[in-house]
C-alpha cells in the first residue's frame, strides 16, 4: 500500500479547523510557534473568536491551513506507512516539504508566513480568484484572454480557478454563466495566486528559500510532486525553483493527481481543512479510497483507518 497525502490550500478554514489536531500533544509546539506568527494569539482560540472574514485574510489563512497540515502530520507520524507520496495544493505544497523531512516543522511555518507576506506585498487591492466548472479549456482560455485574467489552477473534470482583478473576474463570471458554466463562484482569497500578477512574489520567496535551512538530500521514502508540472521532485534545487515559481504559475493539480496515481498511490488522505482535494481525487479515481482528516471523529479512528490500509504502519 502506498498512501498519498494531500495538503490543502487556503479557503476552507473555519472555526472547527483544529477539532482533531488541537489537543494532540505531538502538535503542541507547532501551535505555540504559530501563535508567535499570529501576534501572540493561540490559533485554536483565534479560530473560535474572530469573525470569519478575519480567518480569510491572506497571511492568517495560509498560516492556519499550513498549521493544520503540519499538526495532522505530527499527530499521525507514527501511524503513517514508511513510504509516502505527497502533493500540496497552493500553499499546501510548502507543507509537503515538512512531511518529506526536508524542512523542520517550525521552519515550515516560518516559510508559510514569509510566503504569504511576499504575496501580500506583490498583490494589488481587489485582486482575487474565481472558481469555474463546465466550459471546456479552449473556452476558458478565450474568457481569460478577453478579460485579462489567467488560469491559476487546473483541476480534474473541466474545473478551473482563475485569477485577476475583481472587475475582470466579475465580468468573466457573467460571461462564463452565459456559455453554460455549471458552477461559478468567487473564492474567499484576496490575491491572484498562481498568475503572472505575482511574479515579484515568486522572486521574493525564492530568495527566502535560499536562506532557509532546507536539507539538500531527497528522502527516498517520500516522493513529492510539484504543483506547476505534476512531476516528482528528484532534485532539491530544481524543486525549490518550482516551489517559488508556483506562486505566479498555473498549478496543474489534475496532472499532480495523475502523477501520484502513476507513482503507485493506492489511497488518498487529505490533511485538511475541508475535503475538497479528497473529493476531487475520488471523482477522478473512484477505485482508489480517498478520505480527509475531516471525515473522522477522532485521531484514534483515523489511525485505525490507516492501520487497515497498511497493517505494518505504526
Amino acid at each position: 500500500m502506498t498512501l498519498c497525502i494531500l495538503c490543502s490550500g487556503q479557503g476552507p478554514q473555519h472555526w472547527q479547523i483544529f477539532a482533531l489536531t488541537g489537543a494532540a500533544p505531538e502538535a503542541a509546539g507547532l501551535f505555540a510557534h504559530a501563535a508567535t506568527l499570529l501576534g501572540g494569539r493561540d490559533p485554536r482560540e483565534m479560530v473560535q473568536s474572530v469573525p470569519d472574514e478575519a480567518l480569510h485574510q491572506d497571511r492568517v489563512g495560509q498560516i492556519l491551513c499550513g498549521l493544520q497540515a503540519l499538526a495532522a502530520t505530527a499527530a499521525l507520524r507514527a501511524a503513517l506507512p514508511s513510504r509516502l507520496i505527497v502533493a500540496g495544493y497552493s500553499v499546501g505544497e510548502v507543507a509537503t516539504w515538512d512531511i518529506a523531512g526536508l524542512v523542520a516543522p517550525m521552519g515550515t511555518l516560518d516559510l508559510i508566513a514569509r510566503r504569504a507576506e511576499a504575496l501580500d506585498a506583490a498583490s494589488k487591492p481587489g485582486d482575487g480568484l474565481l472558481f469555474i466548472r463546465g466550459p471546456a479549456r479552449d473556452a476558458v482560455d478565450a474568457l481569460c484572454q478577453r478579460h485579462d485574467a489567467a488560469i491559476a489552477i487546473v483541476n480534474p473534470g473541466d474545473a478551473y480557478v482563475l485569477g485577476g482583478t475583481g472587475e475582470a473576474l466579475d465580468a468573466l463570471a457573467k460571461d462564463a454563466r452565459a456559455i453554460g458554466g455549471a458552477r461559478v463562484i468567487r473564492l474567499a482569497v484576496s490575491v491572484a495566486s498562481h498568475t503572472p500578477r505575482l511574479a515579484a512574489a515568486s522572486a521574493a520567496f525564492r530568495r527566502v528559500l535560499d536562506r532557509a535551512p532546507i536539507s539538500r538530500q531527497p528522502n527516498p521514502a517520500v516522493r513529492i510532486f510539484s504543483g506547476i508540472d505534476g512531476n516528482a521532485v528528484l532534485d532539491i534545487q530544481a524543486g525549490l525553483d518550482k516551489l517559488a515559481a508556483q506562486i505566479s504559475h498555473t498549478v496543474q493539480w489534475a496532472a499532480c493527481l495523475e502523477g501520484c496515481v502513476e507513482a503507485g498511490a493506492s489511497a488518498f488522505l487529505e490533511l485538511g481543512p475541508g475535503r475538497a482535494l479528497a473529493e476531487m481525487a475520488a471523482a477522478a479515481y473512484p477505485a482508489i479510497p480517498a478520505n480527509s482528516v475531516a471525515d473522522f471523529r477522532s485521531l484514534d479512528g483515523l489511525r485505525a483507518w490507516l492501520s487497515r490500509l497498511d497493517p505494518s504502519a505504526g
